[in-house]
Parts: structure tokens; C-alpha cells; sequence
């Protein structure tokens, strides 16, 4: 087949259910047969997690799946939903999630600020980290239970940490083995792919032939649809710049035949600002060519990381955040980082722009921006900054992207919408709000207000496209079959209720949420079934 036509992969889910697979199946072809649902949901705006227009129909659900799709007037069920006025669609898919963490965290555990905005699956381990052992992640997980399904990843940098440590050269010919060695093992361990963290160390630190060896193996390993999802090199002007890194990711996915994804893409400061149209036709022509490429985008002007990571030139980052703070007592090594430091901060749109998120050693710094602090502390910005550099990593909200650059790429064919945020507990710092809200505020700012894209294809980004990408077989489409991962709602109700100021609040508006078949918000209520997997995709045994 070409290329250019996507192949959908073959990922499973491991089912923590008491019932065999044998007799789940069986059960539910009686099920269809005998017209009996557990639920069925009537009279709603169909969209099928496709680009095709909705339709009206009743849906069918019974262990776990979708029973039938269509007009059900024939059938009985245990409830009954009336829909009318609603919209029905797959759950969705957050293709970029840091909340991994959170869901083994009691309280956080249910993902109730990811149901409340119709999320049912989330991609984990982005960015090149996360755990190399990914077993353990699902244990850890399974301790609490989870309230969503979660896809793992295996993380670039990870690996490369576990066996080179911080180092910045080139692996060893036993090195790389050892690399390659720990992809086949996650990927045989059902990782959904491979991601990486080019801007970060010790990702950094990489050649694009060390990750296309490594999407190589993935590809070796996985019988068809090995993912590379990148933190790319440079999303700015910080080294070869946003166009080259998009590049990178096109040779890499070129390279390996394999699929590659330029994950929360943006052109990141004023510097850059524009630039997404040729790095859109780059990915354009790529992918007229036969390329697997794609794009993840979360709808914010604002992005997420921390002070030693955005200001930090990457020679000054060997050995960690520690041995730096170590090197700034040092007068003479300080005065040189301070220009860099500078030059950093005004790539990003300045100090105004640059808002602490979280600093353990002082929490009244927290949703204060770095100009506020400098002024507080009668100093430069750049000296303001290092000093919190050297108390803590300091994770930030960085105002640096443009709007008219989010809606161009929002209208991409080829984008899938993610958060690249976490879930916090209330009071837990400043965070970014995308991780609160990024679906509904995509559905509610940029469908219904500002209308950049349709309802429907911000679904199809959510959702079917996801699924595709990712391999996640049965999951983001109303079909037949399917797994029951369902939101109902009115898209005149959402409201995107988390902020930069009061960032923990969650999302409203949605009426029911179904994660395998168990309602997970009921008429919008959040109910704590835990009915959330740890996925697994499946690969060929060596």
C-alpha cells in the first residue's frame, strides 16, 4: 500500500475485566441479537469521530462496546437517554498528556478534570520521559484504579538517560545496542511508540540518525504504524530553528518509514511568528510525497516549561540543574550566563511574558511574572531569573505564540488536538490551564465563538484522527464494535472554566461521559467509576 494512505495499526487494549475475551464476545453478539442494551442513547447528532457530516441516530451500548448505531426503535435497554438537542461523539483522545503522574496521585486518580472536558484516552510519556519501565508505570496505575484509558509511550530521553546518563556525545556501538535493545522491550511491552525530547536533555544531546535508528528497531519490532511523537529540536529561534527541527522529524519519519508527529506545534516567539506557514508546507509536501506526518496542536497563546529549561543555554545544562547552581556561586561563570540568560528571555516575548507556574522555595512568587519579581528584587531579569534557577527547576507559563499562527494550524488537516498539560489538586501552584481545559476551550473558543474550525472537524481532531494515528484500534469512532467511550452534550453549554489565574477549575458542560461502557459523568455528575485501562498496543512475538 502507499504510504501516502495511512495504515490503521493494531493496538489492543489489556482488558482488567473478570470476563474472557471468548465470552465478552459472544455476550455481546447475543446482545445485538436479541436487540438488548444496557443503555441506549436516542435522538442524537451523531458525529462518528469521522469527517462525514453528523447524523441523527440512537446508539446501542452493552459490555463494554457499542452494540448498534442507527435507527433502534426495535430495541430494549436497562436506560434510556434521550438525546435530542445533543451531539454524541467518541471520547476523546488527548494525544499529548503529562497527567501520567497525576493519575497515580489519590484524589487526581479519578482524571476528573480530564472527564469533565469529554477526555476518555490520554498519550503518555511525552517530550522523551517518563519511565523506561513501563509495566511498572501500569502497576503504579492499577494501585488507585484510573478514571480514563492511558496509551503509553516510551521516552527517548529516558532510555538514553538510563544508559548514557547526562552525557552529551555519541552512543558507543554497545550503547546503542543497549538503546535499541530497550525499544524493542517497550514496544514488545506494548508501547504505542516512541517520543522524544530534542529540545530537552538529554534528548538534546542526540543526532537525528541515533532516533532514526531507534524508529528502525520500533519498526522492526511493531508489525506496522511505529510512532516517533518530538518535542522538536527548536520551536523558536534557540538554535536551528523552527523550520529545520521540522525537518528533522520529516527525515526521521522519511528515514524509518515510519510515522512521525511534530507534537504541540507552534512557532514560539516574536522571532518565529509566521513561520508555521512554510512549516506547514514542509509537512505538505512530505506528505505528498508518501510521508506518515503529523501534528498535535493545544489551543493556548500561552506554552508550559520551566525556567532552566527555556532560558538555559544547553552546555550550561550538563550534569542537571543541581551542578549549575553549584557553578553559579562562581562570580565569573554567572556574569557570562547573565547575556545568554537575557537574549533567552527576550526570544520568548520578554519577562512580562514569562509567569511562574510553581517554586517550592517561595510560593509567593507563584502567578507572578519574572518582570514582577526583578522589580520586587531590585534587579535585571536575567539575575532574577538565575537565582530562581538555582533554588528549583521553576516550571513557568510562557505567553510566546501568536494567534494568528494557532488558527492556521488549527485548520490543518493533518492536526490533532492535545493539552501537553497535567491535573493538579486545588492550590497546587499556577499551573497552565490546558491540562483543565484545552478540549473545551477549543470547542467553545475556537468552534463557537471565533469559528476557525467546524464542530466537526475539531471532533475528527479529537478523535477518529487520534485514533488512527496512534493505533488505537476500536477507540475514537461510533461504530459497531467499538469500545463505549462516549460524551453527550449541548455545545452551547460548555463552558472552559479554568484561567491562567485560577487555573484548577474544571470544564462544564458535559452531559454524559461513557469510558468502556461505564458512565464516568452522569448527567453531569462525575460518578468515579474508575472504568479507565491501561492500554496496551500489540506487537508480534520475537
Amino acid at each position: 500500500m502507499n504510504r501516502r494512505h495511512f495504515i490503521l495499526g493494531t493496538g489492543v487494549s489489556t482488558l482488567a475485566a473478570s470476563v474472557p475475551w471468548a465470552r465478552r464476545v459472544h455476550a455481546t453478539q447475543a446482545a445485538r441479537a436479541a436487540r438488548q442494551a444496557e443503555v441506549i442513547i436516542r435522538d442524537a447528532q451523531v458525529h462518528d469521530g469521522s469527517l462525514q457530516p453528523a447524523r441523527r441516530a440512537d446508539i446501542a451500548v452493552g459490555q463494554g462496546r457499542i452494540l448498534a448505531v442507527g435507527e433502534l426503535s426495535g430495541w430494549s435497554a436497562a436506560r434510556t437517554i434521550d438525546a435530542a438537542g445533543r451531539v454524541i461523539a467518541p471520547g476523546f483522545i488527548d494525544t499529548h498528556s503529562h497527567a501520567g503522574e497525576s493519575l497515580t496521585r489519590p484524589g487526581l486518580h479519578f482524571a476528573d478534570a480530564l472527564l469533565a472536558q469529554g477526555v476518555t484516552t490520554i498519550v503518555v510519556n511525552p517530550d522523551g520521559g517518563g519511565p523506561v519501565d513501563l509495566e511498572a508505570q501500569r502497576a503504579r496505575m492499577g494501585t488507585l484504579g484510573i478514571g480514563v484509558n492511558v496509551a503509553p509511550l516510551v521516552g527517548h530521553g529516558a532510555i538514553r538517560g538510563s544508559v548514557m546518563g547526562g552525557e552529551s556525545r555519541a552512543p558507543s556501538a554497545n550503547e546503542r545496542e543497549q538503546m535499541r535493545e530497550a525499544v524493542r522491550v517497550a514496544m514488545r511491552g506494548g508501547a504505542f511508540g516512541l517520543s522524544s525530547g530534542l529540545f530537552y536533555t538529554p534528548g538534546a544531546y542526540a543526532q537525528t540518525d541515533e532516533v532514526t535508528d531507534l524508529m528502525r528497531v520500533a519498526a522492526e519490532t511493531l508489525s506496522r504504524g511505529a510512532v516517533h511523537t518530538s518535542h522538536i529540536r527548536d520551536e523558536g529561534t534557540y538554535s536551528i530553528g523552527v523550520l529545520a527541527a521540522v525537518d528533522e522529524i520529516i527525515a526521521i519519519a522519511e528515514g524509518s518509514a515510519t510515522t512521525g508527529i511534530v507534537t504541540h506545534m507552534k512557532a514560539l516567539g516574536p522571532d518565529a511568528w509566521g513561520r508555521t506557514h512554510e512549516c506547514a508546507a514542509h509537512i505538505e509536501s512530505a506528505r505528498a510525497r508518501g510521508v506518515a506526518v503529523w501534528a498535535d496542536q493545544y489551543p493556548y497563546e500561552a506554552s508550559g516549561t520551566s525556567l532552566f529549561a527555556a532560558l538555559i543555554p544547553r552546555e550550561a545544562q550538563a550534569g542537571g540543574r543541581k551542578a549549575l547552581a553549584e557553578r553559579l556561586v562562581d562570580a565569573r561563570q554567572r556574569s557570562a550566563l547573565l547575556p545568554v540568560v537575557a537574549e533567552n528571555i527576550r526570544r520568548r516575548g520578554g519577562a512580562a511574558s514569562l509567569m511562574v507556574a510553581f517554586h517550592p522555595p517561595d510560593r509567593s512568587v507563584e502567578g507572578q511574572s519574572l518582570e514582577q519579581i526583578a522589580k520586587t528584587r531590585g534587579v535585571a531579569a536575567e539575575q532574577a531569573a538565575l537565582s530562581l534557577v538555582a533554588l528549583h527547576d521553576t516550571p513557568t507559563v510562557s505567553f510566546n505564540m501568536s494567534m494568528d499562527d494557532i488558527d492556521y494550524l488549527m485548520r490543518r488537516p493533518w492536526m490533532m488536538t492535545c493539552s501537553d498539560g497535567a491535573t493538579y489538586l486545588a492550590g497546587e501552584g499556577k499551573p497552565h490551564p490546558r491540562g483543565h481545559g484545552a478540549f473545551t476551550r477549543k470547542l467553545t473558543t475556537f468552534v463557537r465563538e471565533r469559528k476557525i474550525v467546524s464542530l466537526g472537524q475539531a471532533l475528527h481532531s479529537m478523535t477518529g484522527l487520534s485514533a488512527q494515528v496512534f493505533s488505537l484500534t476500536g477507540r475514537g469512532v461510533l461504530a459497531e464494535g467499538a469500545h463505549a467511550d462516549l460524551v453527550v452534550f449541548d455545545p452551547a453549554a460548555l463552558r472552559d472554566e479554568a484561567t491562567y489565574q485560577e487555573p484548577h477549575r474544571h470544564a462544564s458542560g458535559m452531559h454524559c461521559v461513557l469510558v468502556n461502557g461505564a458512565f464516568a459523568i452522569d448527567e453531569g455528575r462525575p460518578t468515579h467509576a474508575l472504568a479507565g485501562l491501561a492500554l496496551r498496543r500489540e506487537a508480534p512475538r520475537p
